[in-house]
């Protein structure tokens, strides 16, 4: 039996993204996970808020892939302050990699938190806000290479370790 886990990432924008969620999903579901992602395998008629948290309270994990979406050539942060923050060549991923993570965390499963190389570090894919170590993928080379590395073979081992006790907690509840 597949244990049920939230694969959040938002929908992506080039082949190289999408070979990466698919080979990603391949390797959870022959950990003995059952990926689910909604609007991609799992569809609610509800708003999406209500739609994520019914699928949260039916998973035991949560894995956030935050890929590239909007590109900031060049911007600026509070530009209305006395030192404004310059941002340049820097990725948005979606929203909803920010609200997935967060509700997650704050429901208390375990996250596993994915970046894009280039996507801008804010909100929960900030160092230490989730408290959980934030890994960075580059995509410009091989999904399978860093599939395959032993930084994600470790951080899927101790995610694993912590879904497999969330799902032993909730079935003795």
């Amino acid at each position: 039996m597949s244990i049920p886990v939230f694969l959040s990432h938002p929908r992506p924008i080039n082949n190289i993204q999408s070979d990466f969620i698919e080979k990603l999903s391949n390797k959870l579901s022959g950990s003995g996970f059952e990926p689910l992602t909604l609007g991609v395998n799992r569809y609610d008629m509800k708003a999406p808020l209500e739609g994520i948290i019914t699928l949260m309270n039916n998973t035991y994990g949560l894995i956030t892939v935050a890929l590239k979406r909007a590109h900031i050539k060049k911007g600026m942060d509070s530009p209305q302050t006395k030192h404004p923050k310059i941002i340049s060549d820097k990725w948005l991923t979606s929203p909803y990699c920010q609200i997935e993570t967060a509700m997650g965390y704050q429901s208390g499963l375990p996250v596993l938190i994915l970046k894009e190389k280039g996507v801008l570090e804010e909100g929960v894919l900030e160092k230490g806000v989730t408290g959980g170590y934030i890994s960075e993928i580059d995509l410009s080379e091989s999904c399978d290479k860093y599939l395959n590395s032993n930084e994600f073979k470790g951080l899927l081992a101790q995610w694993k370790i912590a879904v497999m006790k969330q799902y032993g907690k909730d079935l003795n509840s």
